[in-house]
């Protein structure tokens, strides 16, 4: 291992970030009260042009008057590309108070961008006297921002998270997909006959989990478009916990539980790791650097593993 200690990203759950247009803010009181552990608010997508202004000012309000409870709560600023994104930032930030947690930017193709939202916030912080950090969240939603992924994970300090966001990025790359997520029907092989889907998010999803584990940020999987397939949500949720993210958006109050079923590590798997970490324990106990433990070797990166299921769980606990 390199002699530079790999950072751990902040101790929060993240398993499900919730989404709402700034454009219906009949649905703010339901999104404080669901079991996700991340709201994002949205002013860029789900908003249309005409009612960007009237978005804004709705979570402005509701930023103040509704309970958000313990929710850690982010707004989704619409894009550098934008007429609209300058005046996303200062209104939030002249207009809020230190409720408001983060600012997601979508989009994000380089560095340079984070380094624009970074002065714009730090500056409007100073000005305004505000006391708690504002955080950032980037998503990777265009061929320009996986090939800087790694530069964009080490642009500020304020950087806590980075979610994939498929279908711009698809649109990016030139995909040959409507699809949101999930298996495509023409991305497959062939074996004797038979079709074997693959997963054509994979290699992007493990670019953004590298650079984002390179650089103490948490992971996080995008959108699922289909909100009437659970076992299609579950499974691309499975995935992408197996690769090392941490939670998944909801675009539907449907998908909630299913991102918190997946992205809460179960009792078996805890069990199992709470066994693994005392068994080495055992181990060392005796001097030696490895055991077995239901008849498979365990060693000191063996307790590595354990203990990424056990923080987790603890966390989640403790929330």
């Amino acid at each position: 291992m390199s002699f530079k200690i790999q950072p751990q990203p902040v101790a929060r759950p993240n398993r499900c970030q919730l989404f709402g247009p700034g454009s219906r803010p009949a649905l703010f009181e339901k999104m404080a009260a669901s079991a996700a552990d991340v709201i994002n608010l949205d002013l860029e997508d789900s908003v249309s042009p005409d009612d960007k202004a009237e978005a804004r000012k709705n979570i402005i309000q509701a930023i103040g008057d509704v309970d958000w409870g313990n929710k850690h709560l982010a707004v989704r600023i619409n894009g550098l590309d934008s007429p609209y994104w300058y005046r996303d930032v200062v209104d939030l930030l002249e207009q809020t108070s230190d409720r408001i947690d983060q600012i997601m930017i979508p989009k994000v193709g380089n560095a340079a961008d984070i380094y624009a939202v970074d002065a714009l916030v730090s500056s409007i912080e100073a000005a305004k006297g505000r006391t708690k950090p504002i955080a950032l969240e980037v998503i990777i939603e265009t061929a320009a921002g996986l090939t800087h992924v790694n530069e964009i994970a080490a642009a500020s300090p304020r950087l806590q998270a980075m979610s994939l966001g498929a279908a711009d990025f698809a649109a990016s790359m030139g995909m040959a997909t409507t699809g949101i997520g999930g298996t495509q029907e023409n991305y497959y092989m062939l074996r004797e006959g038979q079709k074997y889907w693959a997963d054509p998010w994979h290699w992007a999803q493990t670019a953004i989990v590298g650079a984002c584990r390179t650089h103490g940020i948490l992971p996080v999987d995008g959108p699922f478009g289909d909100f009437s397939d659970d076992d299609g949500f579950r499974a691309q949720a499975l995935r992408s916990a197996t690769l090392g993210m941490v939670g998944k958006w909801a675009i539907h109050p449907k998908q909630i539980a299913l991102a918190n079923e997946v992205f809460t590590p179960s009792e078996a798997a805890v069990t199992e790791a709470r066994e693994i970490l005392a068994a080495m324990e055992e181990a060392k106990a005796s001097g030696q650097g490895a055991t077995t433990y239901k008849g498979k070797l365990i060693d000191l990166a063996s307790i590595r593993q354990a203990e990424v299921i056990v923080r987790q769980a603890d966390m989640i606990a403790g929330n």
